[in-house]
C-alpha cells in the first residue's frame, strides 16, 4: 500500500484488495449464487389462480394482485355470457347451457396462460367448473344424470391436456360476508340468487379444497378482511403470497450441493438477502 497517498485513497485501495482477495478465494461460489439466481427468475411462476365462491372477492383481488406484481390478468367471462342472465331466472332449463359455456371459455384460457411467456393470474379455475359448480348443479337435479354424464365425459377430454397453476389462492369466505359482498356489486342478475344455492356451492368448495393434491395451496379467509379499503388487509394477503412463491428459491436451495454452501460461508437465509438485492 502506497502510504503518500491521500486517506481517501488509502481506503479505495485497502478496500479493493479485500474485495479481489475474497472473489479469488470463493470465486467458484460466486459462481454458484449467480447460477441460482437465474434459477430462481427462471422458476418464477407462470399461473397463479383465484378460487372462490360468488362474491368472494375473486375478481377484484385479481385486479388488484396483477398491479401489484405486474402479472397479466384473465377474468372469468361474465359481462359477455350469453346465459348467466337466463340461468338466475330458470336454473334447470339453463345450466347445462351455461356450465358447457364456462367449460369452453376456460379451456380456451388455459392454451392462452401456456401459449404466454408472463406471468398471468385467472379468476377461478377449470376445476371449479367441473367440481363445484358442476357438481352441485346435477345434486341440486338442475343437471340430469344423462347431461352431467355428457359433461364429465367433455371435462376428462380437456383435463388430460390442462396443467394446474403454480398457485392455487383459495379465497374462504362465509355467507353473510358473500350476501355483503354481492350486493354491493349490484349486479341486476345476481339479485335471483338464493341462499341455499351459495351454501351447497360453499360445501362443495370445502370439501374440493380438502382434497386438493395438484399443486401449492394458499387458503385465504376474507371474512373479516376488506382488501379494497384497508390496505393493511391487501399487506397482509401480499405478505402471504411472498412466502408461497419465495419458497422457489427453497426448493432450488434444497437441491444445492452443502460443499458450495460451505464454501461461500453463508447461510441460505444470507444467500437468500443477497438474491432479492440482485433482482
Amino acid at each position: 500500500i502506497n502510504y503518500n497517498k491521500d486517506r481517501k485513497s488509502r481506503w479505495k485501495e485497502i478496500a479493493s484488495k479485500i474485495f479481489f482477495k475474497w472473489i479469488n478465494e470463493n470465486w467458484y461460489g460466486v459462481f454458484i449464487l449467480v447460477l441460482h439466481k437465474h434459477l430462481v427468475v427462471s422458476a418464477a411462476p407462470k399461473h397463479i389462480a383465484i378460487a372462490g365462491n360468488i362474491g368472494s372477492g375473486k375478481t377484484t383481488l385479481a385486479e388488484k394482485l396483477a398491479r401489484h406484481y405486474g402479472w397479466n390478468p384473465l377474468y372469468e367471462s361474465v359481462d359477455h355470457n350469453p346465459y348467466l342472465k337466463d340461468f338466475y331466472s330458470d336454473m334447470t332449463r339453463w345450466a347445462f347451457h351455461l356450465q358447457i359455456y364456462f367449460l369452453n371459455s376456460r379451456f380456451n384460457q388455459v392454451h392462452q396462460i401456456r401459449s404466454s411467456a408472463q406471468t398471468i393470474i385467472q379468476d377461478r379455475t377449470i376445476y371449479e367448473d367441473a367440481h363445484i359448480f358442476a357438481a352441485n348443479l346435477h345434486k341440486s337435479g338442475h343437471i340430469s344424470d344423462r347431461d352431467y354424464q355428457s359433461y364429465l365425459d367433455i371435462f376428462n377430454s380437456m383435463i388430460n391436456f390442462v396443467q394446474p397453476p403454480d398457485l392455487l389462492i383459495s379465497l374462504k369466505a362465509d355467507i353473510p360476508k358473500l350476501v355483503q359482498q354481492i350486493q354491493k356489486r349490484n349486479r341486476e342478475y345476481e339479485y335471483n340468487i338464493k341462499l341455499e344455492y351459495l351454501k351447497t356451492l360453499n360445501e362443495h368448495y370445502e370439501k374440493w379444497i380438502r382434497q386438493y393434491k395438484l399443486g401449492k395451496l394458499l387458503i385465504i379467509n376474507v371474512n373479516n378482511m376488506d382488501f379494497v379499503e384497508h390496505i393493511e388487509d391487501f399487506s397482509t394477503i401480499v405478505g402471504r403470497i411472498d412466502l408461497e412463491l419465495n419458497s422457489l428459491f427453497s426448493n432450488t436451495w434444497k437441491h444445492s450441493p452443502f460443499w458450495t454452501r460451505k464454501r461461500l460461508n453463508m447461510s441460505p437465509l444470507q444467500i437468500q438477502y443477497y438474491l432479492r438485492l440482485q433482482m
